[in-house]
């Protein structure tokens, strides 16, 4: 019997600001998937990537204000940097922890870009704040370039789109990867949003969230189950209130409602919630799980975590 296809979209804390700790975590991450492919199930991998490409593109900007013969990153290409480098401490740690249990498998990160329409509204409405604090002048010069920038009490950052994932450049590559029962890192960070422009592909000045690509990423791939591994253990809405209510399993048609009333975090929840109703509804059969990252297996297993169905 053919092994079940899984997209396992793993949050922040699976990595880390800095590098020693990013180091350290990476191997949380890999002892989950390396209990996926005991599971027997054919995986790939998404992943945040926050303050990974903040730190890219604060470092890229600072080094082209101290050296002019350089420009500034675009973020398509900070994106890529970043795919590229946590791809790197993730593929390793997943080997290492597979080798130690004596399984052998190959793990391999794609660059991945994700096709983004010119016309998605996040454009018009960009709420994704990155990079480092700016003068006020420095603003100025962005707002100049035609950029979008806020002003928060320590200074001025800027903001940017967040538009929908359309389609996935390299979803044929993860897929034969995926046939060979091979491990797939991709469309890390969302993805690389793209323009496509006749045989060109533009980078896009925006990001895309992560959760929105795995469900994209998992609809191509003709997963089973999507999987998002984070740092709580179900959903909960009213927490902390005499209303407080957990869901362990759950139906769309019940879940939906509470997609619409502010019951979910906007920036860390509600994605998730989205995606998976989004993934559920879209075929039969499947599920999607949210769950802590150290208790993957579980639950799978329907252990804990919280299981959404049709």
């Amino acid at each position: 019997m053919a092994n079940k296809k899984i997209v396992v979209a793993l949050g922040r804390n699976a990595f880390g600001e800095t590098f020693p700790e990013q180091k350290e975590n990476v191997g949380k991450a890999a002892r989950a998937i390396a209990d996926l492919v005991e599971m027997k199930y054919d995986i790939v991998i998404t992943h945040s990537n926050g303050p990974q490409v903040g730190m890219i593109q604060t470092a890229m900007t600072e080094f082209a204000r101290l050296d002019h013969r350089y420009t500034v990153a675009p973020m398509s290409l900070c994106g890529a940097m970043s795919q590229g480098y946590i791809g790197y401490d993730l593929q390793n740690a997943i080997r290492t922890e597979l080798l130690n249990r004596g399984i052998y498998k190959t793990v391999s990160t794609i660059i991945t870009q994700v096709k983004v329409d010119p016309f998605d509204p996040a454009f018009s409405n960009p709420t994704k704040v990155i990079g480092r604090y700016m003068t006020k002048k420095e603003a100025e010069a962005e707002e100049a370039k035609g950029n979008y920038v806020v002003e928060e009490p320590e200074g001025y950052r800027r903001i940017i789109a967040a538009p929908k994932p359309m389609d996935i450049y390299e979803i044929d590559a993860v897929n034969a990867l995926l046939d060979a029962h091979q491990i797939v890192i991709a469309a890390g960070g969302g993805g690389i949003p793209v323009l496509e422009q006749r045989t060109k592909l533009k980078g896009a000045s925006a990001i895309i969230e992560k959760d929105y690509a795995a469900a994209r990423l998992a609809e191509l791939t003709e997963a089973d189950t999507l999987l998002f591994l984070t740092v709580y253990d179900k959903l909960t809405v009213n927490a902390g209130t005499p209303d407080e209510h957990s869901f362990d399993n759950v139906t769309v048609a019940d879940l939906k409602p509470y997609a619409t009333t502010g019951d979910f975090g906007p920036i860390t929840t509600l994605p998730k919630v989205n995606a998976s109703i989004e993934f559920v509804e879209a075929g039969t059969g499947r599920k999607a799980v949210i769950a802590n990252l150290e208790h993957a297996k579980d639950a799978l297993l329907g252990k804990c975590g919280t299981t959404i169905t049709r």
